[in-house]
């Protein structure tokens, strides 16, 4: 198996480290891209802190592939929208996360989901303008947690600028994250990996064979590792090595 993948780490793994901690520990663990977080380590109106995290990665050998914004659809206003797209260009990357709505679709009027999609439109629009892709996160309690909600949005929104993100459901079965994996694939820019089953996290170790099947999936997106078992930063190597071994080698 050839790795096509790069392999990286999402920054909100580490909060309570500083950007410096973080590209160290990654330079060590032979990971080279990283999705900063703008909660707390690239807020999108500090210029000055985000241009000094590109730098910073240059030095460790990390690139930015994406920009994890808590921009939710539907609640946070559009006109915010034009500050996170800055950051990320900032940054150097032209994907940013988005989370889509407040409540699974499964328990949205028609009304609500039709205001959502409206706005996601607008947000489409304003992305393809801004020459960047908005990608919603699979997560749960969010209109993109199920797998036919995130195809209709998809389709009723039909922008090359409006994509996803994949991540297994810890609570769903293998087999129904196999079928929403090979129902994105076609629409996912970036794959969180972890390894939890409901709210007990595992290492990645325990959950090869697995990984390597929703990896069947997808050809070239980034793989980029989400929280620690054991929120530990020194478990970020182990971790590496397991993604290592899923794709089936060495960067």
């Amino acid at each position: 198996m050839i790795n096509r993948h790069p392999l990286g780490l999402v920054s909100i793994s580490f909060r309570s480290h500083s950007p410096k901690d973080i590209l160290a520990a990654m330079q060590k663990a032979g990971l080279t891209v990283i999705e900063w977080g703008s909660d707390v380590h690239a807020p999108p109106r500090d210029r000055e802190n985000l241009l000094s995290l590109v730098e910073l990665g240059r030095a460790y050998g990390v690139s930015v592939c994406s920009y994890g914004t808590y921009f939710r659809l539907g609640t946070t206003p559009l006109s915010e929208l034009v500050d996170y797209i800055e950051a990320a260009k900032l940054l150097g990357t032209h994907i940013l996360r988005l989370w889509c709505g407040s409540k699974s679709g499964a328990d949205m009027t028609d009304e609500e989901r039709d205001a959502l999609f409206s706005a996601c439109r607008e947000a489409a629009a304003i992305a393809e303008r801004s020459d960047v892709i908005l990608c919603m996160e699979c997560h749960k309690g969010t209109f993109t947690e199920r797998v036919e909600d995130s195809l209709l949005l998809m389709r009723r929104i039909h922008s090359p600028a409006f994509r996803m993100y994949y991540q297994p459901h810890q609570w769903r079965t293998v087999e129904e994250n196999l079928l929403m994996a090979e129902a994105l694939a076609p629409y996912t820019e970036i794959l969180h990996v972890f390894q939890w089953k409901e709210s007990e996290r595992f290492s990645l170790s325990k959950g090869i064979e697995e990984w390597r099947k929703y990896l069947s999936s997808f050809e070239r997106q980034p793989l980029l590792l989400e929280f620690m078992p054991d929120d530990r930063i020194e478990s970020l190597c182990a971790e590496a090595d397991a993604l290592r071994c899923i794709v089936g080698g060495k960067q």
